[in-house]
């Protein structure tokens, strides 16, 4: 058996793939519908060699296929806006297709029967899961954490017993208790919706993909969404309690621009800084994280693992993150169905090893990409060593 908390597309992946192997499963979800406001509306590149294998293995991609987008380019550009390389103009890039978060949460969702995902308690195990509610769910010979960068799973205690949030987890040895660590980064995050009026300069100067502007530790950066709106996101170089002290300023949709526009790129050019000044709505504040790679070489746990960001959380800066967790998944249903149910530990533990030095890879390129991206001279730095992971 298996849980799930929040939104994560490994788990939901997994689920299909022990549909498919005839493995009884639960998944435990926050929020079942397919559309979850909580999921954040942003476009992920599904490449060939993880997550599109994941997605063939679950005899979904010709539904990906569908709703992807292959025909993009992607744009780097300065904070004056001199445009120094575009990629993927007039190529349809079927290495790096991209998809709505939202869209490839739906498919997930709509590929496994709702009975699944509303839950349903089983026979007998050593493993329950306490809701905050007061319910309680049983007889789960394996339970499956993945509940995101700040996972309860993983702070699994030596007591054998975790009180959370949500859920506890009794009969279990520790994990991991690594927390997170701050980046020094933050994602400030609005939209340009395509009733703006400023949405035809926006298509104008985006397209159908992505727009980089990079300068001096900063960027304003947009992307063309299934839908039609343009995602915006700011990124700057603030303190981890940034959004805690600024609460207020974050109700005002109002207040963050004039503190952008005033505060933090007030000598950039304006063809980047209307992509502030003319967003709609309200912006969100997403801090970014990344666990220590010294973390990921925990003692296998009987009963216990992880999967995606609650496994291996890192910053998002070489579009990896959502690959990395399909193919967690792929490796994971692999072992279970290799090793079968009675043997589920030995599953378990051949998969972390798969795991561990993959994640590792990830979180090391992850930072290193973002210190190029961030860097005074972006995005010169970053063309020059990763200018190879599009298909130009």
């Amino acid at each position: 058996m298996l849980f799930r908390f929040i939104s994560d597309a490994s788990v939901l992946y997994l689920g299909k793939l022990l549909e498919l192997a005839n493995i009884d499963y639960i998944i435990f979800e926050r929020d079942k519908s397919a559309t979850s406001a909580i999921v954040q509306s942003e476009t992920l590149d599904v490449h060939v060699g993880a997550g599109q294998l994941a997605l063939k293995e679950a005899g979904l991609l010709d539904q990906f296929n569908s709703l992807a987008r292959g025909n993009v380019t992607v744009v780097f550009a300065d904070s004056t806006g001199k445009v120094h390389k575009k990629f993927g103009e007039g190529d349809q890039d079927i290495e790096r297709p991209k998809i709505d978060r939202r869209d490839l949460r739906a498919l997930l969702i709509g590929s496994i029967p709702g009975h699944r995902i509303r839950g349903q308690r089983g026979a007998d195990g050593s493993i329950s899961i306490y809701f905050a509610t007061g319910r309680v769910e049983s007889g789960f010979r394996l339970v499956v954490g993945a509940d995101g960068a700040w996972s309860k799973a993983r702070s699994l205690v030596s007591q054998n017993i975790v009180k959370a949030y949500r859920f506890v987890i009794s009969n279990s040895d520790k994990v991991t208790s690594a927390k997170p660590q701050y980046s020094g980064l933050y994602y400030l995050t609005c939209s340009i919706k395509p009733e703006n009026s400023f949405h035809s300069s926006a298509t104008s100067l985006v397209g159908q993909g992505n727009y980089l502007s990079l300068g001096n530790g900063k960027q304003i950066g947009a992307q063309k969404l299934g839908e039609g709106s343009y995602y915006i996101a700011i990124d700057l170089r603030l303190p981890e309690s940034w959004s805690s002290e600024n609460a207020a300023l974050l109700k005002d949709p109002a207040a963050p621009k004039r503190s952008l526009l005033d505060d933090f790129f007030f000598d950039w050019a304006q063809i980047n800084t209307d992509l502030i000044k003319h967003a709609d709505g309200d912006f969100r504040a997403w801090p970014l994280y990344a666990v220590p790679t010294e973390s990921l070489s925990w003692q296998t746990v009987a009963g216990v693992t992880l999967l995606g960001d609650a496994a291996h959380v890192t910053t998002p800066f070489i579009g990896e993150g959502v690959n990395c967790a399909m193919y967690d998944s792929i490796q994971l249903a692999q072992q279970m169905i290799k090793y079968g149910i009675e043997n589920l530990d030995c599953a378990v533990s051949e998969y972390e090893k798969l795991m561990f030095p993959r994640a590792i890879n990830l979180i090391e390129q992850s930072a290193r990409s973002g210190e190029l991206l961030y860097a005074p001279d972006a995005p010169r730095g970053w063309l020059d060593s990763f200018a190879g992971i599009y298909n130009a």
